[in-house]
């Protein structure tokens, strides 16, 4: 029996106002990605949270020729999930990005702790629908969604639950992954109108 799943992406420090490298109102996906999460919980279904978690030395960060500013580097404060992000007990954690060579946008790319991929896992639990939130809208978020809809997952974007770095950027970003097939929904069409997979 196929399964649904909510996949938070990337909401750590250094993402949110005072960060490394923060996304504008990056903290206002917060709260609603803990309704979500109290939500799937109370249903039974998976809840899973990706981090970036970069080693220190990465061709990702300008200091070694990338595009950013060092951030979510392993084991510091930057790479923790907000503080108010209330994830359940059973949530799978999965980290990416730790490839020095690699940019690790997408989440496709990640392991959990046991080092099983992401795609295993999705796998495992039988997973054909993910619902998706985070940040930010037109990197991880945007990445994550189009791996997913190459792998044939149905996907709901939480149009109330991502932030991006750019308005024009991010309505590109909803622009592709909508015309790539993902579907865009909120927390409150879902608990009103209800998913056959949650």
């Amino acid at each position: 029996m196929s399964t649904g799943a909510l996949l938070i992406v990337d909401v750590q420090n250094d993402f949110c106002p005072g960060g490394a490298l923060a996304v504008p109102d990056g903290g206002r996906v917060v709260m609603p990605l803990n309704r979500y999460a109290a939500y799937f919980r109370q249903k039974g279904l998976p809840v899973m949270a990706s981090r970036d978690w970069h080693p220190r030395e990465s061709r990702h960060f300008k200091t070694n020729g990338g595009p950013w500013p060092e951030h979510c580097i392993q084991h510091t404060p930057g790479a923790d999930f907000h503080p108010q992000l209330e994830l359940p007990e059973s949530a799978i954690i999965l980290s990416k990005g730790m490839d020095e060579l690699k940019d690790g946008y997408s989440v496709f790319e990640a392991q959990d702790a046991w080092h099983e991929s992401f795609p295993d896992i999705l796998k495992k639990l039988q997973v054909k629908t993910l619902f998706i939130g985070g940040l930010a809208t037109e990197y991880c978020v945007r990445s994550t969604v189009l791996d997913a809809l190459k792998n044939g997952f149905v996907v709901y974007v939480l149009d109330d639950a991502v932030r991006g770095i750019g308005e024009a950027a991010c309505q590109g970003a909803m622009d592709a992954m909508t015309m790539a097939g993902a579907k865009k929904t909120t927390f409150m069409e879902i608990k009103q109108r209800g998913h056959q997979n949650v």
